[in-house]
Parts: C-alpha cells; structure tokens; sequence
C-alpha cells in the first residue's frame, strides 16, 4: 500500500526554545554555539539579514533581492485567486525569480483565460500536478535498481524527473516499464551522489537526542491538546526518544520515518514558545503556513550551517535513502549538513516545511529536500504558532 500525502497518527510533543539554533559565523563546527539571550526574543524582519542571504545566495543586488520578496508576497496571495479560477483544470503553479512573473498551468484553454482574468499568466499542459503525480504514484509501487536514488515530478517541462547515480549504467527502461508508465513522460537525470538523512553528527546545538546526536528545531507548535512543542524531522528519533536543548526537556510524541519524516516533540518542562525562526544574527517571524508557488525563494535555518536561501523545484519528490525511502518530499536548491535536519524552511514569513536530507554541502552547494508542514498540522492537529 502506497503513502499518500497525509502523515500516519503514530503518537504526540514540542520544543522548549521553539527556536532553530544556528551555528555563528566563524564558529567551528568543532564548537557547541551559544543559546539565544534569555531575554523575550523580537522579531526584526526589516533587518537585512534575509535580503543578505538572498543576494548571497541567489547572486541579488540588494535592490533585486527587496523587489522579489516584495513580488513573491503578492505572487502567494495572486496563486490563491488564480488556483480557484482553474478550478478543475488547475495542474500547478510556478513563480520565476529572474521575471518575478507567476505562470499558473491548467489542462484546458477555457481554464487558461479565466486563469488571466484573474491577472497570472496562465500555461496549457497535458499532464499537470495529478497527472504527474500518478506517474510517481506508479513509480513508487515499482520495483528500481539501488542506483536509481529517486524521482519528482517536474510541472514546468512537465514530466517526471527520474534521478540515477552518475556512471551506474542503470537500465531506467526497465523500472519505466514495470511501472507501466509513458515513456515519454519520463526524463533521467544523473547525480554525482546519493543523498543521505543529516542527523547524528559531532559538534554544534540545537537539540539532543538521548539516543544521540544532534537536529534541528522545525517551527515552534501545539499538539491537539494545546500542549507546547515543536516539529520536526522523523528520522531524528523515534516515539518515546528524549530530548534537550538548554534548560528544556521533551520528549518525541510522533515520529513517522522513512514513508515519511515527520515528528513532533513534546515539551515535559520549560518550553516556552515563539512565532519565531532563529538566524545568526536575529530572528525571522512566522505569521502562517501558506505553500510558495514552485520557483520562489525559500530560505533555511539549520544548527549546523545556519541560514542559507535559494529557490523551491519540485514538490512530490520520492527520495531513496539507505534508511528507506520518503514520499512526498519538496525538492530545493538549498544547500545543508548534517545536524541541519528537521530545521525551518521559511518563505518571506510563511512556514514551508523541515529538512530532510539531500546531498552536496554549503560550500560546493548542494539539493536539500524538505517535509511540508501542512500535513502534519491537518493529521496530528498540530498548530504552528504564528503570533
């Protein structure tokens, strides 16, 4: 039986801090960083850390950097009107960096115009979200060779990119042809590395384990009993794993991994709770959960290599980990480490999801994936706080 999109129940918990606790620049990685000041934290989103990150990130001049946030705000708010004027037809949305337009693709010409009637430019494609996501649906009950590391459906060349390991030769027709899916609809695509889970790594704070190692703090929440905690990654620990981070105690009340890589940690003593997310320099304020159209910017806040941007490429990518394998992952251009897993990836001030894994590294850059935050809050109950 397939996962489908919406996480397994499998227990309940939450973060003391609620803060994903950055590594310093400059500081060793050697080198356990120090907690937040104990005074109440304040946001300081007109600070310059995010335009920073962005023009570091994704090569902005400081005036391109301020005008795609400001663009990428309207373009959220623009993707929901757009998405109801589809209707049925609707097959995804994407945002461009470069022309700061947002294109919305739909199955018929009827739905296009209604689609520009509402003011996004709007893309007649055959296949769209559903359809490309029943070739991964398909790909995933299949059986594929260990070098084949994962697939995701791409909306704007809309096919479905199917990703193998660099030299393998792997025989990609084969698992086309188990799957049973149009061979047309398929792309291959070779990568240098498998990805891998980043978790249990030497060095740097954000939380504890008590089975051991090191992850990092999603986003600040409540269980469906009002209880205070925090989400993040599933492979971090399992039901029942403690945790610390300073002064707070928690414990994993739900974990799914692999299938998925999700959990939320339960506060048992001196949680307290921020809309916040942690940056080396200050803090970013988180005021909902609204998904960013694929192609806009997303930033990430992780315990190892702190706060690094780049742009969202794909939603619904299958990911082959050693450990098992994840479904419905969202696929980034954003570079990570280990210990940077379960930490926040935030667009503008709207929570995205918590880091998976991936490959690559922050200094030759790298693909990192994250889980979507919608479905734990609409599975478990759980409620980010965003005030």
């Amino acid at each position: 039986m397939r996962p489908s999109p919406v996480i397994s129940a499998i227990g309940t918990g939450a973060l003391a801090f609620g803060l994903a606790i950055t590594m310093a620049p400059g500081v060793n990685a050697g080198t356990a960083p120090t907690l937040p000041s104990p005074r109440t934290p304040v946001a300081d989103d007109e600070a310059s850390t995010m335009l920073e990150a962005l023009q570091r990130d994704l090569d902005l001049t400081p005036f391109e950097a301020e005008e795609l946030l400001e663009a990428q705000e309207q373009a959220i708010d623009l993707d929901e009107e757009a998405t109801e004027a589809a209707g049925a037809a609707y097959a995804g949305s994407l945002f461009d960096t470069d022309t700061l337009e947002l294109t919305v693709l739909v199955t018929d010409a009827e739905a296009a115009e209604a689609v520009e009637a509402a003011g996004a430019d709007a893309e007649v494609v055959s296949y769209g979200v559903d359809g490309l996501s029943d070739i991964v649906e398909d790909l995933n009950a299949a059986d594929a060779d260990s070098d084949v590391v994962g697939w995701y459906p791409d909306v704007a060349s809309d096919s479905v990119v199917v990703e193998v390991v660099e030299g393998s030769g792997v025989d990609v027709d084969a698992l086309v042809e188990a799957a049973g899916v149009d061979p047309s609809a398929i792309e291959v695509q070779e990568v240098s590395e498998q990805p891998e889970t980043y978790a249990d790594i030497i060095g740097g704070l954000a939380y504890y384990m008590s089975s051991g190692g090191r992850c990092s703090v999603g986003f600040p929440a409540t269980n469906s009993s009002g209880q205070p905690g925090f989400v993040t990654a599933g492979h971090c620990g399992t039901v029942g794993t403690g945790v610390t981070i300073g002064n707070g105690r928690g414990t994993f009340e739900r974990s799914v991994f692999p299938g998925n890589d999700a959990a939320f940690v339960r506060g048992t003593s001196n949680f307290t709770l921020y809309n916040l997310v942690y940056r080396y320099s200050g803090y970013q304020s988180v005021t909902g959960s609204n998904a960013a159209p694929i192609g806009s910017s997303i930033c990430r806040s992780g315990s190892t290599t702190g706060w690094h941007c780049g742009t969202i490429q794909a939603r619904n990518q299958t990911v082959r980990y050693p450990q098992g394998t994840v479904y419905y992952l969202t696929r980034t251009n954003v570079c990570a480490e280990p210990g940077d897993s379960g930490g926040s990836f935030i667009s503008g001030t709207q929570a995205q999801g918590v880091t998976s894994g991936g490959s690559g590294n922050c200094s030759s850059g790298g693909t990192t994936f994250y889980q979507e935050v919608d479905p734990m809050e609409s599975s478990w109950g759980v409620r980010l706080r965003t005030s």
